[in-house]
């Protein structure tokens, strides 16, 4: 199969585990595998592919509770991995939908969808640690939003999804790792150590569009 038409079909995969699997296949095997310059045909409706949970609500309304709780901390780590699973799909969609872009572009792109995977899995495993899932707290859908906002606009993607949306998670995760320490707890640890290896890659991630930006622009 063609590497954007393997990127689609990877979007459009509803199983959060399946789809991780599918993007981690398509990155082994994406040496080998054709670009096309064109992409393929969206389908008629499906996309993203996403679970029936966690239930899509305003981001106001989105209730905010404490990490010092255990209920609290599990909703936090519930809260980053939403993002990290939207950022999956907004890589695979800059892989898919974009045409005429250099080879390096895609492949850049599913790097940052493979990585993106690796921090949801991360996230997902420890939530399971504590008794949760993915999908058993309410979350929001503006990373999609801005998805869809920038659909027609490949510079205008680059500019707000990775080096405004990204740059901004650089900014929020010190934080939120200096507020799990006072928690202090095990799986508040741990939670720091995930965070780590997320900021780490996330810093290439804003870099990658940076990158693409600069290209467009020029």
């Amino acid at each position: 199969m063609e590497l954007r038409q393997w990127a689609l079909q990877a979007l459009c995969t509803v199983n959060p585990e399946q789809k991780v699997a599918a993007v981690h296949a398509l990155r082994t095997q994406s040496a080998h595998i054709s670009i096309a310059s064109k992409a393929p045909a969206a389908p008629s409706s499906g996309m993203p592919g996403r679970p029936a949970r966690p239930e899509l609500i305003h981001p106001a309304k989105v209730p905010r509770r404490s990490p010092f709780k255990p209920e609290g901390l599990a909703a936090l780590l519930h809260a980053i991995a939403h993002i990290e699973f939207n950022a999956i799909n907004l890589a695979l969609d800059a892989v898919w939908r974009f045409d005429a872009m250099p080879h390096a572009y895609y492949l850049d792109w599913l790097q940052v969808a493979d990585e993106e995977a690796l921090h949801f899995s991360l996230l997902h495993e420890h939530l399971a640690s504590l008794g949760y899932a993915y999908g058993d707290f309410p979350a929001h859908d503006n990373l999609w939003a801005m998805c869809e906002k920038t659909a027609g606009d490949i510079t205008a993607r680059m500019a707000l999804v990775p080096r405004t949306l990204e740059a901004r998670g650089l900014d929020a995760s010190p934080l939120i790792q200096e507020k799990l320490r006072k928690v202090a707890t095990p799986a508040a640890l741990r939670a720091v150590d995930i965070l780590d290896v997320i900021l780490s890659d996330e810093v290439g991630h804003v870099a990658v569009g940076n990158r693409w930006y600069r290209w467009l622009c020029e």
